[in-house]
């Protein structure tokens, strides 16, 4: 096979755990026999220091031309601090996702055995948790009307009947293919948004009989996350409620850096980890590569490619197995790996296999 990938490194510890993931993927293809070429650009803080731009239209023009993208992260705190900047980072990402129609993010939520101590859940909640969140990408308060003044404004949370059924699609697919329970997460009992999202949800139910379809209010479950993860397997929900939510399910794994996510579309997909840039880590050798790595599994197995994605996992729990990881994840006194040092060994170990 023939793949053609556009690489977004981005900010922070995005070039070097980008890095990474393409050392893992190139190593993958020459294993398998595909042919793989890669097609780099810019975006975020590095896009807006360089051309004023956070997705400038030459980003999105290599995008467009790629099989798949795989992006790291972005953000700078020079933004973060400073409430009036007119440009930020992060709406280089909000314009990709809107520009490539990536209306569907996928978050898979899953422990490991050997690092269910990291997890701040105690471990007999967390053993066994395996589940998946699908949050709507392009819709909701993100992309809506704003207003902004000194003394008001406001975020319009608006969806259509196509938005929400298209999504809610994907969540059924995957509830199909998965354990056939499936979790609409919304605030019906306030939200007129939320209210559609449900009667559009149980409209579409009986078009998949197999699968379990339970409603949640997002409080709710929130709170059920913590208490019961295993009680989920496919969650969906809107744009800002599965930001929140998601990010608080990448706690139960230990680690924000252990947990990948593919955003798909009506155009080029985009795989990256779920973490952010974590500037203060930039150039230290230190940043878990492990997502972004997890983060190739899911794109080759996107393209139906699933022994290339199973022989990346199973690199990466021997790598977990074998104590290979970066200190946030370290068993103490353990030998010390950094970022590069993590990507070659799972690179040897994927040359090495069969």
């Amino acid at each position: 096979m023939d793949l053609k990938i556009a690489v977004l490194p981005g900010d922070g510890i995005g070039p070097e755990i980008s890095a990474v993931g393409v050392d893992v993927m190139s190593a993958v293809c020459e294993k398998f026999g595909h042919n793989v070429s890669y097609e780099y650009a810019i975006c975020g803080a590095d896009a807006i220091d360089k051309v004023g731009d956070p997705f400038p239209e030459a980003t999105f023009e290599v995008c467009k031309r790629a099989d798949a993208v795989l992006f790291s992260a972005v953000g700078d705190p020079r933004f973060d601090n400073d409430p009036t900047a007119k440009v930020r980072p992060e709406q280089g990402l909000l314009a990709m996702r809107k520009q490539l129609g990536l209306f569907a993010n996928i978050r898979p939520v899953q422990t490991f055995k050997c690092l269910l101590h990291k997890s701040p859940l105690r471990a007999e909640l967390v053993d066994g948790a395996d589940f998946i969140c699908i949050r709507e990408l392009t819709g909701g308060m993100y992309f809506g009307e704003k207003y902004q003044d000194d003394d008001k404004a406001y975020d319009t949370n608006m969806y259509t009947r196509p938005e929400v059924e298209r999504i809610l699609k994907v969540a059924f697919e995957y509830a199909m293919k998965r354990r056939k329970h499936l979790t609409v997460v919304d605030k019906a009992n306030v939200l007129a948004s939320s209210r559609l999202w449900r009667q559009i949800a149980q409209e579409m139910a009986p078009q998949y009989p197999e699968v379990k379809t339970d409603y949640m209010y997002v409080d709710n479950a929130a709170m059920r996350m913590i208490q019961e993860p295993k009680f989920f397997d496919v969650m969906v929900t809107e744009n800002t409620f599965g930001d929140i939510l998601t990010d608080e399910g990448s706690c139960i794994s230990g680690s924000m850096g252990l947990l990948p996510s593919a955003s798909t579309g009506t155009s080029t997909p985009v795989f990256e980890p779920i973490h952010g840039s974590w500037p203060q880590a930039k150039g230290l050798n230190i940043a878990n590569p492990l997502a972004q790595i997890l983060s190739v599994a899911m794109l080759f197995e996107h393209f139906d490619l699933k022994e290339e994605g199973n022989l990346i996992r199973k690199a990466v729990d021997a790598s977990l197995d074998a104590n290979v990881r970066t200190p946030e994840i370290q068993a103490e006194g353990g030998p010390q790996y950094g970022t590069k040092e993590v990507g070659a060994w799972i690179v040897e170990y994927i040359k090495s296999a069969y």
